[in-house]
């Protein structure tokens, strides 16, 4: 177990040389061995499953535990997304070096994807931050190559394909660690992977046509033409956002178009997180109407907000007001140096992006919840991973190992993690063994969780 007792980051000598520094991450593999990596055994007193899930509905919204549920029982896949405590405390008890980085806590291949930066270009990144801390670089890349080979089941590819799809992950992630540890550090701070750069390297001609064209497709779309009307209904002197059950409501307590005192001191709090110049843009905007809006898998449950703000001139703004709770990192990795859950999350977008939404920031709301906020983005591009064949897996896990080790090597040291990693591919096969081990446990666990929903041990509302 890697506990990290004062909860601050470790993440570098950053006084040593480079060439030292590396000689230092290979004198780890005596202590570390990169084939013990392919470790997985559940300990004897490995906690049940389901009993975890349960642990993690604690505090959320109570009529929206059973759609949690059933979004997790679609299948192993879903499960293993809505899971992350489960495969924290797993990871607890695997083989670490030492070295910490700012992890992202969840790194699952449905949590990367394409955004814009505030100068509206598109870049390639981790997206999804709720569980970040400072934690082993191994939990993150073990819990990403799982990924793959639960998705590769899911869409009935076979097992040849999710073997070479963790392959190319840890391939990948290995040898551009190796490319940013040479880099000049405010090259690599400010160095970024736009999904342009990462289509025109796809071989297969039709690919890379649909990767433009959905890439260019993306940015032509805008808050005001494309979302607003979607989301919102009204004239100027009454509009809301409309409610689509059961993923996008307006909360008991406020009717449409209604904002009440304490979201408008909320508000206010959140906007005095922000630098000034975009405290003083916000205060160009009236906030008009909020919603629930239950999002993913793992967050369902969770108070998630969409904020609707406009201008006297009806220009309209989307920010997304999110709850943070406790990293579900926190009790294998230390306790967070942050006050605020959300303050936590903040600022592990701001250190693991390359460039980070303005509006991030944090407050306390009603009831003593922390939350997080952010744009809601007009260029946001997902990735529809149930649709991947061979093809399309194969790139795509070179692109997340590349981003994920873009974000490591902005809070830990790319030098070390580079000499302890090599040039040779014994992780890469040592993260491939444990993926398939892994994604067998996954299995076992997803049918003890469905035996549950059976047995009305917990109750699980699945969507049509």
């Amino acid at each position: 177990m890697a506990k990290q007792e004062s909860g601050k980051p470790r993440f570098s000598f950053a006084h040593v040389p480079r060439s030292e520094r590396y000689e230092m991450g290979k004198q780890l593999r005596k202590v570390c061995p990169r084939s013990s990596h392919a470790q997985w055994k559940p300990p004897a007193n490995r906690a049940d499953p389901v009993d975890l899930v349960i642990a993690g509905d604690m505090d959320r919204i109570p009529k929206l535990i059973p759609l949690r549920h059933g979004r997790m029982g679609r299948s192993p896949f879903t499960f293993y997304r809505g899971a992350a405590l489960n495969m924290a405390a797993d990871l607890a008890v695997t083989p670490v070096t030492g070295m910490i980085v700012q992890a992202c806590g969840d790194a699952h291949l449905c949590n990367f994807g394409g955004f814009a930066t505030p100068e509206r270009n598109v870049i390639f990144s981790i997206n999804d931050l709720d569980e970040t801390l400072p934690a082993p670089w191994e939990w993150d890349l073990k819990r990403l190559a799982a990924s793959f080979v639960i998705a590769c089941r899911n869409n009935n590819l076979k097992s040849g394909i999710a073997y070479d799809a963790v392959l190319e992950c840890v391939r990948s992630y290995r040898e551009n660690m190796m490319i940013f540890s040479e880099m000049r550090t405010m090259e690599l701070w400010h160095y970024s992977l736009g999904p342009d750069q990462l289509i025109s390297r796809l071989k297969d001609p039709e690919l890379r046509q649909r990767g433009f064209k959905r890439l260019e497709k993306e940015q032509a779309r805008s808050i005001a033409e494309d979302i607003f009307p979607q989301l919102v209904k009204g004239s100027e002197n009454s509009i809301f956002i409309k409610d689509e059950l059961p993923s996008i409501f307006h909360w008991e307590s406020h009717s449409p178009g209604e904002v009440d005192k304490d979201t408008l001191a909320t508000f206010e709090r959140y906007k005095a997180s922000l630098p000034p110049g975009f405290n003083h843009l916000l205060s160009r905007y009236q906030l008009k109407d909020l919603v629930i809006k239950v999002v993913g898998v793992g967050s369902v449950g969770t108070a998630c907000w969409v904020v609707l703000l406009m201008t006297g001139d009806g220009d309209p703004l989307f920010i997304q007001a999110k709850e943070s709770r406790r990293s579900v990192l926190e009790a294998y990795a230390g306790k967070s140096i942050y006050p605020n859950n959300g303050q936590r999350i903040v600022y592990g977008y701001r250190l693991l992006q390359p460039f980070s939404d303005p509006f991030l920031g944090w407050t306390t709301g009603q009831g003593g919840r922390d939350l997080f906020f952010r744009q809601l983005r007009d260029i946001k591009i997902s990735i529809k991973v149930e649709t991947f064949g061979k093809t399309e897996m194969l790139n795509y896990a070179d692109w997340c190992g590349q981003a994920l080790a873009l974000s490591h090597a902005r809070t830990g040291d790319s030098a070390m993690l580079s000499g302890y990693m090599g040039s040779g591919d014994v992780l890469d096969k040592a993260v491939a063994e444990f993926s398939f081990a892994y994604a067998d446990q996954n299995e076992q666990d997803y049918a003890l969780f469905m035996k549950a929903v059976k047995s009305g041990k917990i109750e699980a509302e699945f969507e049509e």
